[in-house]
This record gives structure tokens, C-alpha cells and sequence, in this order.
């Protein structure tokens, strides 16, 4: 096991280290001014039950990130482990909405309607984080489909297996 202190000269090592931390994918969704973006994201975690609230952090350098921390709504989608695919494309392509039919929820929010678990919210704050912004929402509506996860970890996609 080896040891290191985070910096510059050790980033490819830290990312590394937080990758072999397995996560959940989700694709968010927003309505913004040139229309419906999308972005994978694995940064999503809960936050608190009473009020509802969830996070998640889009990367500064991402073409979408102002679309979204300016967006008042948005729409956490949590993949299915046959939903790889749609992972990749919304990690190049937040745009383009070709791979899936989607409705149009409230607030002009886009919607999958098949996912895992899908959470609408209301931005509730946006807070400075490093090379990202942490967003947190308001959950306004939950939608749950039975199924299993599709995971990351490692740069890797993958199938949760129960140990029991």
C-alpha cells in the first residue's frame, strides 16, 4: 500500500484512489435556453430526508455546466445495468436525445421514463466546490422501476452483485 498527499503532481494517483470507490450512474437532466441537456454523472449521493434533498456536482470544464447550475429544475436519473450505453452517449453528448424517447415533465423538465429511479428537483442551492459546483435539489417527485443498478468503478461499468 502506498501513501501520498493530494496535489498537482499526484493527481492521476488521487483519481485513482477515488475511482476505486464504486458508484451508482445517473444521467441529469435540464431544460436550457438552446433546449433539453443531459450529462452522466456518478457524483450523486442523498443529503437529507426532512427536507428531501440530493446532490450532485458537474465539472467547470464541462461545455453544460452553466446550463445546468442556472437551471431552476432538474432530473436525476438512475440507470439500469442494460443502460451502459446511454451512460457513455450522455457522457459525450448532452444534447443529443436520439438513443431515448423522452416526455416532458413538469417545468419543462426532460424525462426518461425508463430508469432505475428517477428524482425531479428544484434547484435548491449551488456552493462552490473546487473544480466543481455542488448542487443540491429539492426533490419534488421520486419515480422508482424495479431492476437492478448499473455500476462504476475503476473507469469501468459494471453489475452489482449481492453477496447475499
Amino acid at each position: 500500500m502506498s501513501s501520498f498527499t493530494p496535489s498537482p503532481d499526484h493527481a492521476g494517483e488521487f483519481r485513482q484512489a477515488l475511482g476505486q470507490f464504486a458508484t451508482g450512474v445517473t444521467v441529469v437532466t435540464a431544460a436550457s435556453d438552446t433546449g433539453p441537456i443531459a450529462m452522466t454523472v456518478n457524483s450523486f449521493t442523498s443529503v437529507s430526508l426532512d427536507p428531501p434533498l440530493v446532490l450532485w456536482c458537474p465539472a467547470h470544464v464541462s461545455e453544460r455546466h452553466e446550463a445546468f447550475v442556472d437551471a431552476s429544475h432538474f432530473a436525476i436519473h438512475v440507470l439500469k445495468e442494460d443502460q451502459t450505453d446511454l451512460a457513455r452517449h450522455f457522457a459525450m453528448n448532452g444534447a443529443d436525445f436520439s438513443p431515448i424517447e423522452l416526455i416532458n415533465g413538469a417545468h419543462d423538465l426532460p424525462l426518461f421514463e425508463d430508469c432505475l429511479a428517477r428524482f425531479e428537483c428544484a434547484t435548491h442551492a449551488v456552493h462552490p466546490g473546487g473544480d466543481h459546483s455542488i448542487m443540491i435539489g429539492e426533490v419534488l417527485r421520486v419515480t422508482l422501476d424495479p431492476g437492478a443498478p448499473l455500476a462504476f468503478q475503476a473507469g469501468h461499468f459494471g453489475r452489482f452483485t449481492p453477496t447475499s
